[in-house]
């Protein structure tokens, strides 16, 4: 884990990297030749590629990025829409595209996949501040182009990480705000030493006390690089990662605790102590701790051809701490006790659940280009091997042997995940261009040992013995028409395929393993664009076959469980306007009209929530957690040196669970963030900007997430009464932020 004597330490060295870097740079003349773009990234969309994309530069991203994560920073861009846990959009956080989750969202930093292997989500509170060392990101819509890693339904972000500055320089950026809301980034560059090489560093430390009770958030992350570069060949060495703790704040609190506590209520860490009295336990954290390593070289062979190779290793080791209430003491591997010849088979006692894992491997592409043709091969070979164990750290009472931290379950996953893929886009006529792109990816998956579910059937931990392996073929084909300087159409196809998650296949029943996902996806577009306005249209229609969503089903060890579904869908309409009538302001607006349905769901309710399963079938319903419209309008000023944009975001209802339920949705809700900054630029600084943000500016009342379930009781006509519930993360009401940025 990383200490406060590492922090000190590595604050020491990047401290010391400047006053190196300054004096080399004064040592040194610096080299007027333009750095070539250092890395560059084959599954990059471009004018001629035919999907829908945005791209989001680093000036963007400056102005918003005072502490809140990656996901809040995309939020504006077309069918986005993101959630946060501690209602502040710092820790836990995530987005979804199109409706689509984040374990169907492709994230990659460099080329280099980021989704964890397993659940294919990107905790992005492992990755703190990395949008500081971001140059910029496209999110590709849909299938996308062919990518590495996990398999994108929904949609694909690329993350390009900085190039080095030409320039030595040191900056300095600051911000405070309501709830203890803080952030302090110290960046450092040498500029370029000796016309080859080059280094930078950054520290940072994010932390907040969160809008829920007690969900506190502490963050440390660290980026560096040192590169060499000469005219036809670049090597760059890049590290980043973070440590975070955080106070849990995932249960989330339903509508009845909400008007009896408020609405930052947190059942999170909840019992009863020897005196009957409410209270939480102080240690519900999750602590985590990740380093990526990258090792990039460039070659340029010719104007034509161009390799680049990548080695990267992910290095993850963390725990989370719950107290559990009530708990069957056989299920984590303890006898029952007795306390004044009563047996005792349920007690209050803390667990620690723990993994330890490792990512690593190689990607590759080679480019060639000249007027007409634009070609790629590439591919990646990565293994990752994962530990999932869990402890028990104390039990109420207990009478009886215990082992220090007492280990009720432990199990390994083994993952192998290799692609190659060909694309290509060729100028025919006119302006006419024809673009295919095929990917063959094979997927070995292996999981071994014993989960952390009890097995009541055969009185033990449920045994784990998973051994799957998968071959998909994705082809993309598309045409793309330049009609003249200002309009552009496209059309595609892309087949899109997906294995089963981790928890798919531990929380399922081991005699009937979940099928892969299937995804055909149709995209139809328009741009138009002058010097003053931007336009687009895109129509997509994505198509599934056995999407693995929840119907209420439970497996036999009582998990509820992921099933295929046959035929499930997607189709909408993106819109855009951007409108620059003159230089110092800017409307930019987008709107997503969809429509996203199952085809005759069938809901499973049990009653009690556990025996006597009832099915019932709804017909076509909404899938869960995918609003029918989605709204963004930004105004942005610039006026020498002042900055000023007003972001909205309008998003309409969302059912949290498949059964189209009006007791378990999130109400539409519309909010606004107003960002307020002027730059001055005294003599003895390169810059020095000062900010002011006003979130959620007409103070809002929302939630932006939550789960929801279902059961039934037999009333005494012996009739079946179901029975609804629902838990909400409520979103902060209007808070302020100011912020400081100073280069030197």
């Amino acid at each position: 884990m990383i200490t406060r004597k590492l922090i000190t330490t590595a604050l020491g060295g990047v401290v010391s990297f400047g006053v190196f870097a300054n004096t080399i740079a004064e040592i040194d003349t610096l080299s007027s030749v333009q750095l070539e773009e250092v890395l560059i990234i084959a599954s990059r969309a471009n004018e001629k590629t035919p999907i829908a994309f945005t791209n989001v530069t680093s000036k963007e991203l400056a102005k918003t990025n005072i502490g809140q994560d990656i996901p809040y920073l995309l939020s504006s861009t077309p069918s986005v829409i993101t959630t946060s846990d501690a209602g502040m959009g710092i820790g836990y956080t995530s987005l979804r595209v199109r409706g689509t989750d984040g374990s169907r969202v492709n994230v990659t930093t460099n080329g280099v996949p980021i989704n964890d292997s397993e659940s294919h989500n990107v905790y992005w509170v492992n990755l703190p501040d990395l949008a500081s060392s971001v140059q910029d990101v496209q999110i590709q819509r849909g299938a996308g182009t062919s990518t590495n890693g996990a398999g994108a339904f929904g949609a694909s972000i690329n993350l390009l990480t900085t190039p080095p500055s030409q320039e030595s320089y040191a900056q300095l950026d600051g911000s405070y705000g309501m709830y203890n809301s803080h952030k302090e980034t110290l960046r450092l560059g040498s500029g370029l030493i000796n016309k080859h090489w080059s280094f930078e560093a950054r520290l940072s430390n994010i932390g907040t006390d969160g809008y829920i009770d007690r969900a506190k958030v502490d963050l440390y992350s660290y980026f560096a690089q040192a590169g060499y570069y000469n005219k036809n060949t670049t090597i760059r060495l890049i590290s980043f990662g973070g440590y975070e703790k955080s106070y849990h704040a995932w249960d989330y609190a339903s509508k009845e605790d909400m008007n009896k506590y408020g609405r930052t209520y947190n059942p999170c860490g909840l019992y009863y102590d020897e005196n009957g009295n409410i209270t939480f336990y102080d240690n519900q954290i999750d602590n985590y701790v990740q380093h990526n390593l990258q090792l990039h070289v460039s070659q340029k062979f010719n104007k034509n051809f161009h390799l680049n190779i990548a080695l990267h290793y992910t290095s993850g080791d963390g725990y989370y701490e719950q107290y559990k209430t009530n708990r069957t003491l056989v299920e984590y591997g303890l006898n029952p006790f007795y306390i004044d010849d009563e047996e005792i088979n349920k007690c209050d006692l803390i667990r620690k659940k723990s993994m330890n894992n490792g990512f690593g491997g190689g990607v590759f592409s080679l480019t060639y280009r000249n007027n007409r043709v634009d070609a790629t091969v590439g591919g990646a070979l990565n293994h990752y091997k994962g530990w999932h164990f869990g402890e028990v750290l104390w039990v109420r009472n207990y009478i009886g042997e215990i082992n220090p931290n007492q280990e009720y379950y432990r199990n390994v996953g083994n993952k192998t995940d290799g692609n190659i893929y060909a694309r290509a886009n060729i100028d025919i006529f006119n302006g006419v261009s024809a673009y295919a792109d095929l990917q063959y990816r094979h997927i070995k998956y292996t999981i071994s040992g014993v989960s952390d579910t009890y097995d009541w059937n055969n009185e033990s931990m449920q045994s784990l013995n998973i051994n799957e392996r998968f071959n998909f073929f994705n082809p993309k084909v598309g045409i793309n028409w330049k009609i003249n300087r200002n309009n552009r159409m496209f059309a595609s196809f892309s087949v899109a395929q997906k294995e089963p998650t981790r928890d798919n296949y531990t929380d399922g029943n081991p005699k009937d393993l979940p099928r892969a996902e299937k995804l055909f996806d149709y995209e139809l577009g328009y741009n138009f664009g002058n010097s003053w306005i931007n336009t687009s249209a895109n129509l997509y229609f994505m198509k599934y076959i056995d999407q693995l969503v929840f119907t209420g089903q439970l497996s036999d060890t009582g998990n509820a469980m992921s099933v295929n579904v046959p035929d499930s869908y997607r189709a909408g309409i993106e819109l855009a306007l951007g409108i620059q009538p003159c230089h110092w302001f800017n409307w930019g607006i987008n709107a997503t009209l969809s429509r996203n349905r199952i085809r005759n769901f069938t809901e499973i309710i049990y009653e009690d929530e556990w025996t006597n399963p009832i099915s019932i079938n709804h017909g076509d319903v909404p899938i869960a957690f995918s609003p029918n419209f989605i709204l963004n309008n930004n105004f942005s000023f610039e006026w020498k040196g002042f900055d000023a944009s007003l972001q909205s975001q309008f998003v309409s209802k969302q059912y949290m669970s498949n059964a189209n339920s009006e007791e378990q949705m999130l109400d539409p809700y519309f909010v606004s963030n107003l960002h307020l900054g002027y730059t001055f630029k005294p003599k003895s600084l390169k810059n020095l900007r000062i900010g002011f943000s006003i979130y959620n500016l007409f103070n809002e009342e929302y939630e932006n997430n939550g789960y929801a379930g279902a059961g039934y009781y037999v009333d005494e006509n012996g009739n079946n009464q179901i029975y609804r519930y629902a838990g909400y993360a409520a979103q902060a009401p209007t808070h302020i932020m100011g912020s400081i940025s100073i280069k030197f």
